[in-house]
């Protein structure tokens, strides 16, 4: 079976979020699939109790990412690595920064929208050296931030598998010693 970019990059993304939780130290409250109670609220458009969030379905998470973080960032115009990397960082840092992360990463102007001259960039750009390049920026993003003792070992952990998982090299073209 075939899937497709957005596919790849949900089921990558899902593999990280896990369930429901609701840890004392983060920020985020009530959680699950990755999606906080904050953005559930926003995208029904009306408050939301910690059950609501662990009701949420599959179905929902899925249609919320595609149009909260997927779409903004327009990564079905990107190369799939790079698609699956922007999308990982916007669910986790939120689209316009993933989007400026990207764009610092590339050299473009820095706007948090991603529109022609962001794309082209991306589509020229070499795609290992980018993604290197921006989870290296996401890193420093994650260090910086408050919670980073409590979290960053499992940020850390994240970002790597993001990044083995993107980058288009195989270990066959290694040589061996």
């Amino acid at each position: 079976m075939t899937h497709t970019a957005f596919e790849t990059a949900l089921a990558h993304v899902l593999a990280h979020e896990g369930g429901y939780v609701e840890h004392a130290d983060d920020p985020g409250g009530a959680t699950n699939m990755g999606i906080t109670h904050i953005t559930l609220a926003g995208w029904r458009g009306q408050a939301v109790t910690r059950a609501d969030v662990a009701a949420l379905t599959r179905s929902e998470v899925t249609a919320i990412y595609k149009a909260r973080f997927w779409d903004p960032c327009r990564c079905e115009a990107m190369p799939e690595p790079v698609a699956v990397m922007v999308f990982d960082g916007a669910v986790n840092h939120g689209a316009a920064r993933a989007a400026r992360l990207l764009q610092q990463a590339l050299g473009v102007a820095i706007d948090g929208r991603i529109g022609p001259v962001t794309l082209a960039a991306a589509r020229a750009a070499e795609t290992s050296s980018l993604l290197t390049e921006f989870a290296a920026r996401r890193m420093v993003l994650y260090a910086g931030l408050d919670h980073f003792r409590t979290f960053g070992l499992g940020w850390s952990r994240r970002l790597m598998g993001t990044l083995a998982a993107t980058l288009p090299t195989s270990l066959a073209a290694w040589p061996s010693h």
